[in-house]
């Protein structure tokens, strides 16, 4: 088996290798990790809440050092690493005091003496997880898991193993028991017998939509629940009575946050011909305000992309799009040197048939599609196989929120930029993936829901 390496996506430096866990090393991580689950479903509730809180802490303790990490490993900015981070802490944090809530029996009258709802935990739950969002995507899915009584078996993205390990050392200091958190260190082709595995009760996958059907597939031959976050191509839609300039300034973190690496960033900007060339303008003038370069260095808002292999993916794109009539009035090429750099494009009068219209893109690229009207905008928005998220910017609230009912998307933000948060349910629809991360849905996914009915029966 191949090593899996770490590599600095912004100057090519290989910064560590490590050998694949063997069989014998995954059964026997397996089998710790089984136990203590078992333990941690018998310890009540606080106590589990309570290391929860120590995570928190720990997290907030170690942002600088865990975020230089994300940055090494896959060049975010440090200031966009050490945020998220923070994100993870909130996370960990909100579930310590929601979980009582979340959790409390649900008494529903019937013809029972009593009758109610009860959530116990599933057991061990396999995250297969990406390299965008090294610790968010990971800590977003661990928090409900082991409020809920779960214990998590991490297979993350071969590109950082060592935002893995820093994973697993942290939870080790802040308490969480021996194996109920564990790294395993394989690559792709690990991922079938890890979801076999009995000792293993569902899948949560955060990732392409090819590997997302791939992923469900083996889940559903083993009979396991998964849920599933996979590919956008969000629409950020403009309507002509629109504060156009403030769309246009959220529109550029929309879309190059974490250099545009995101399922929910913000990909296909659908604006009213109306407003269009306002939009235009003052989108190009906060891209052009974009810093490319050292993601460790102060000022950096895009740092490079996380592999080469990604970055010739992107342009291609652009390129094909090019040929197909779309105008580039910004970037669009690589930079030249070490590193996967890429300066941060901006195609205008994009049709919905064009390449950065039809596929995701999975970095620094904005398409701009003009329609002449709202039921256009509708439509050209959930043209498109994704309907992870959508945002949509009208200064007729009432318009608006009848215009939510219609968009296909897991999530719909008016006048402001899709993002995930603790407090709310998170995931997609379509081609997008299926199930919810986050809020209490997301700690209902992994607990067994049980119905409970006493006797004897009331008349």
């Amino acid at each position: 088996m191949k090593d899996i390496v770490s590599i600095n996506p912004a100057t090519d430096e290989e910064l560590a290798r490590f050998p694949q866990h063997t069989p014998g090393q995954i059964e026997a991580l397996l089998t710790r990790a089984a136990a203590a689950q078992a333990a941690w479903a018998r310890t009540p509730l606080a106590e589990r809440l309570q290391v929860l809180r120590q995570v928190a802490q720990v997290l907030r303790e170690r942002k600088q050092a865990l975020g230089l990490t994300i940055t090494l490993e896959m060049g975010k900015p440090l200031a966009e690493a050490v945020g998220e981070v923070e994100k993870c802490a909130w996370n960990f944090e909100h579930y310590a005091e929601a979980a009582p809530g979340y959790l409390q029996d649900q008494v529903i009258a019937s013809n029972a003496t009593d009758s109610r709802v009860v959530y116990d935990p599933v057991g061990l739950v396999l995250a297969v997880m990406p390299w965008n969002y090294p610790f968010w995507q990971v800590m977003r899915a661990v928090a409900p898991v082991l409020a809920g009584g779960n214990g998590l078996v991490l297979k993350h993205a071969s590109n950082v193993p060592q935002c893995a390990l820093a994973l697993q050392q942290l939870m080790q200091d802040a308490g969480v028991p021996d194996g109920l958190f564990t790294t395993v260190l394989v690559d792709a082709a690990g991922v079938p017998a890890l979801i076999a595995d009995p000792r293993v009760a569902a899948v949560t996958f955060t990732g392409s939509t090819p590997a997302g059907r791939q992923i469900a597939g083996l889940a559903a031959q083993a009979l396991k629940k998964q849920v599933l976050e996979l590919g956008g191509s969000d629409p950020f839609i403009v309507l002509a009575d629109a504060d156009v300039a403030a769309a246009a300034a959220v529109a550029v973190k929309a879309r190059f946050q974490n250099t545009g690496q995101s399922c929910i960033a913000a990909k296909r900007f659908i604006v009213q011909d109306a407003v269009a060339d306002a939009f235009v303008h003052h989108f190009c003038e906060g891209v052009r305000a974009l810093v490319v370069g050292d993601p460790q260095a102060a000022g950096t808002t895009q740092g490079s992309m996380a592999k080469r292999s990604l970055r010739d993916e992107l342009h291609q794109q652009v390129l094909a799009s090019v040929r197909e009539g779309a105008q580039l009035l910004l970037g669009g090429q690589p930079v030249e040197g070490p590193g996967a750099f890429y300066q941060p494009a901006v195609l205008d009068h994009v049709q919905p048939q064009m390449t950065v219209a039809r596929e995701e893109t999975f970095g620094p690229a904005a398409a701009i599609l003009r329609v002449p009207d709202v039921a256009s905008a509708i439509r050209v928005a959930n043209d498109t196989p994704f309907g992870l998220g959508a945002a949509l910017w009208s200064q007729d609230l009432e318009q608006a929120q009848a215009l939510v009912h219609q968009l296909q998307a897991g999530a719909v933000f008016i006048n402001g930029m899709v993002a995930s948060d603790p407090r709310l349910p998170f995931g997609g629809s379509k081609a997008s993936g299926y199930g919810r991360e986050l809020g209490a849905l997301g700690l209902y996914e992994f607990m067994q829901i049980k119905t409970v009915w006493r006797g004897p029966s009331r008349a």
